[in-house]
């Protein structure tokens, strides 16, 4: 029963999985002007999801409502125009790092959120906090020109607290800091809790994956030689048009 009370509340959309992208579209800040077109990127999770959720279930329902809030997050300008968070209460956890409100998630974008890291510079292959909220998701586009998609693995409890696995993935087949595509599939998994409140608004958002298992195979890919005449100071970011998209 509460698996259909919250797909009746999160699938009233007029979009495939993602709810409230069409809906008062006209009156919602675009960060790109308008609402974003999902075509490639669904086309992409159909070919290459593992599982196909029952229409209704509550697997489905976590799916399509965590591509909403990632919608929302990578294409929204204003907190007010979320139709998926309680923005009073919302916090984004990665890895047992401390929570990041809702502005604040926002402001750094999704990427820059889930990519922080603690370790030694020295050991830091992607700097979030030398990243803007466009130039990551630039990078993360320019790297899978198809998409990353995104998929539930497994749900093992329903609400209020919902605990999930989950699998991201994507063709290299662009750029990625300087160095070359190798066309592989990269994907990772990871394990989410989310929980909601009464009105199925997300209050937080705890995610747990290694982020090595995607930036290490970004890296397998040879270095770009840059040209002869190029400035000294130029790095890859400024010379290599890498400087993403997710799914969500």
């Amino acid at each position: 029963m509460e698996s259909l009370k919250i797909e009746e509340t999160i699938n009233k959309a007029g979009e495939k999985y993602r709810s409230f992208l069409h809906e008062e579209a006209e009156n919602t800040h675009w960060r790109h002007g308008g609402p974003p077109i999902y075509d490639a990127v669904n086309q992409l999770f159909e070919q290459g999801r593992t599982k196909v959720w029952e229409k209704g279930s509550l697997e489905e329902t976590v799916q399509n409502a965590i591509k909403s809030w990632e919608m929302e997050l990578s294409h929204k300008t204003r907190i007010q125009d979320f139709r998926t968070i309680n923005p009073d209460k919302f916090k984004l956890i990665v890895n047992g790092r401390e929570g990041l409100t809702a502005e604040e998630t926002l402001k750094v974008g999704s990427y820059n959120a889930l990519l922080k890291s603690t370790l030694p510079e020295e050991y830091k292959y992607y700097k979030a906090e030398e990243e803007t909220f466009e130039s990551s998701h630039e990078i993360f586009r320019s790297t899978f020109p198809r998409g990353f998609a995104w998929e539930v693995i497994g749900v093992y409890s329903g609400p209020p607290v919902i605990s999930y696995k989950f699998r991201h993935w994507g063709y290299f087949e662009g750029p990625y800091k300087g160095h070359a595509p190798t066309g592989e599939l990269v994907d990772f998994y990871g394990m989410g809790i989310l929980k909601v409140d009464e009105s199925l608004k997300a209050e937080d958002v705890e995610i747990y994956y290694d982020p090595a298992d995607l930036i290490s195979k970004l890296l397998k890919g040879p270095l770009i030689s840059e040209p002869e005449n190029a400035d000294v100071d130029a790095s890859p970011v400024s010379t290599g048009g890498c400087p993403f998209k997710k799914e969500k």
